[in-house]
């Protein structure tokens, strides 16, 4: 159980997180958190998404993904995300086959 100070914390962080991604470094590529972290933007909105449905919230994949980003995904990724290099793609997969259930999905 959590108390509700550690729920507040846990939110600002959390925003915290959402801040500097869209603001600070919307230049670090989703490819990138895959390869690095196991997780990316698309991640964090389908865990927003289960976390309002959780709490009987319907919410659509484009609406989180917009809260996340903080604008429409289509807009963002055409401003901010080029395709993927062969390089990325390369290590992408070879992220996938050391860790395949770390795809943060």
């Amino acid at each position: 159980m959590t108390d509700p100070e550690t729920t507040h914390i846990e939110a600002a962080a959390f925003r915290r997180l959402l801040q500097h991604l869209m603001q600070e470094r919307p230049d670090v590529q989703n490819i990138d958190l895959m390869i690095l972290a196991g997780f990316c933007r698309n991640c964090l909105a389908d865990w927003y998404r289960e976390a309002a449905e959780a709490r009987g919230i319907t919410m659509t994949k484009e609406e989180a993904r917009e809260a996340i980003y903080g604008q429409p995904f289509e807009q963002w990724k055409a401003a901010h995300q080029p395709p993927a290099t062969p390089e990325q793609l390369q290590a992408f997969e070879e992220a996938q086959r050391k860790h395949p259930r770390a795809t943060g999905r």
